[in-house]
């Protein structure tokens, strides 16, 4: 069994390779392209990793999470504009997202009165500023169920080869 390091703080990418009982010896040699120095210095935070280590990461490590993560918080542009996703169960995304999308077709004819003539008045921002919070918390429940379908498929919970099927068979 491999030593398992008493760091406290450690990274995302330290705690993921641990997870999974990987040496950085072994780790190094499931991702193929990373060395074992080039893992520490990451795990270390001595560098920041590259994209394409990190999709890398994701992939072998079965944690698509690595990348929201990388995104949302050691990408400059992503770090504007990703939020950081957290796993939850289904059942919590879905009354998140039910929630979330009542509340929107409360304000629907709110916005609709507001956009109309294409600008937003004095009286109006408070109330458009609101409905763009309720959207993003959409934009953001839609994000979860995306990344805990990513998780499933990559673990096995969810049958990738049944789940592309399914999508082109929608989509053709």
């Amino acid at each position: 069994m491999p030593r398992i390091s008493t760091k406290e703080n450690k990274n995302i990418y330290h705690q993921t390779r641990e997870s999974l009982g990987l040496t950085r010896e072994s780790a190094s040699e499931l991702l193929q392209t990373l060395s074992p120095e080039r893992i520490e210095k990451i795990e270390n935070e001595r560098c920041l990793p590259h994209p394409d280590e990190v999709l890398l990461m994701a992939e072998k490590y079965r944690q698509p999470s690595l990348c929201n993560f990388y995104c949302a918080n050691q990408c400059p542009i992503g770090q504007q504009y990703v939020p950081e996703i957290t796993i939850k169960d289904l059942s919590q995304i879905v009354l998140e997202m039910l929630a979330s999308l009542n509340s929107v077709q409360r304000s629907r004819d709110r916005l609709i009165e507001i956009t109309v003539d294409g600008q937003i008045a004095r009286d109006e921002i408070q109330d458009f500023i609101q409905i763009q919070q309720e959207l993003e918390r959409i934009s953001i429940c839609v994000e979860t169920l995306q990344l805990w379908s990513e998780q499933m498929l990559a673990t096995g919970k969810i049958d990738p080869q049944l789940y592309q099927a399914c999508k082109e068979a929608q989509e053709g």
